[in-house]
């Protein structure tokens, strides 16, 4: 187990280095910061100041290394248009996208096995076909589009709720359910996709045939088997929303991690991007870390092999 974590931990250090080098390069692609920071109609000398003191006239190759060692410190730089610590930035925004990412999980992780269940339970009939329809639906209908239609309905039609922002548990009803809709939608399928073969296999027909409840069959025997996969999705779901859902953060003005990491984009605030990133792939990978130490729970195969 021990060798099994090291690997683990090795293999995320690795993704999050890439992740890091990858931004780090590529936004150096997207212009010179300086040139947006210095006022309208400002000379070269003072944009080379500026460069100077934001440490952009040194090599590439010198800013890259010297922004790795500092990152190891925990220190990302000073934000070029907050003029405070990067990280302290995108830290703040961070209860933000939690709280909403959590409430869409939790909403759609629940509606989705129920669904799932049922149209596995209850396959061939209507109800599996309407629970069908709805999940492809879900899945097929893009969120950005979802969240433009429910603005319209409910804040522009109906003025009922607030089209965007944050503050009162009013403003987590638009986002919240745009989000879980695909994550209810993309479980559904899944688990009952996932149900269904379980409940084909031998051991699963050996058990009813030694007179066990239906009950403990489906929950000791297939449910917790079909299980794995649905958790593996879970796991990706959560890293995602974890890490910021930037098109509905954007969509419902939601001031969140997503929305920062593209207003340093926009700013080309190299700080901020590159905290705002880093911590995406972090909680990415640890969300992910922490499913495959849940396998061993669900399958002791797992955690033999």
């Amino acid at each position: 187990m021990t060798r099994y974590l090291l690997t683990k931990l090795i293999e995320a250090f690795i993704a999050i280095w890439g992740v890091v080098t990858i931004v780090f390069f590529v936004s150096r692609i997207l212009g010179d910061p300086a040139v947006l920071l210095v006022p309208v109609g400002a000379g070269q000398q003072e944009i080379d100041n500026l460069r100077a003191a934001l440490g952009l006239d040194r090599p590439l190759l010198e800013q890259y290394f010297h922004s790795l060692l500092s990152m190891l410190k925990g220190d990302f730089g000073i934000s070029f248009q907050h003029t405070r610590p990067a990280l302290d930035v995108v830290l703040e925004r961070t209860p933000a996208t939690a709280s909403l990412a959590g409430l869409a999980l939790l909403f759609g992780t629940l509606i989705g096995a129920a669904a799932g269940a049922i149209a596995a339970l209850m396959r061939g009939t209507v109800a599996e076909f309407i629970v069908m329809v709805a999940a492809l639906l879900g899945q097929a209908t893009p969120t950005f589009w979802l969240g433009i239609m429910l603005i319209l309905l409910f804040s522009v039609e109906l003025g009922l709720l607030p089209t965007g922002g944050a503050g009162t548990w009013l403003h987590y009803i638009l986002p919240g359910l745009t989000l879980s809709v695909f994550v209810s939608a993309s479980i559904a399928r899944l688990l009952r996709s996932s149900l269904l073969d379980i409940m084909r296999e031998d051991y699963v027909r050996t058990a009813r045939a030694k007179g066990l409840m239906p009950r403990t069959v489906f929950f000791w025997h297939i449910a917790r088997n079909a299980l794995i996969p649905v958790v593996t999705m879970i796991g990706i779901i959560a890293g995602e929303l974890l890490g910021g859902s930037v098109v509905i953060e954007t969509v419902f003005a939601w001031p969140g991690v997503g929305r920062v990491i593209v207003q340093g984009i926009q700013a080309q605030d190299f700080p901020v991007i590159q905290a705002g990133v880093t911590l995406v792939a972090a909680i990415f990978v640890f969300v992910n870390l922490l499913v495959d130490l849940l396998y061993g729970v669900l399958d002791p195969r797992i955690r033999r092999g």
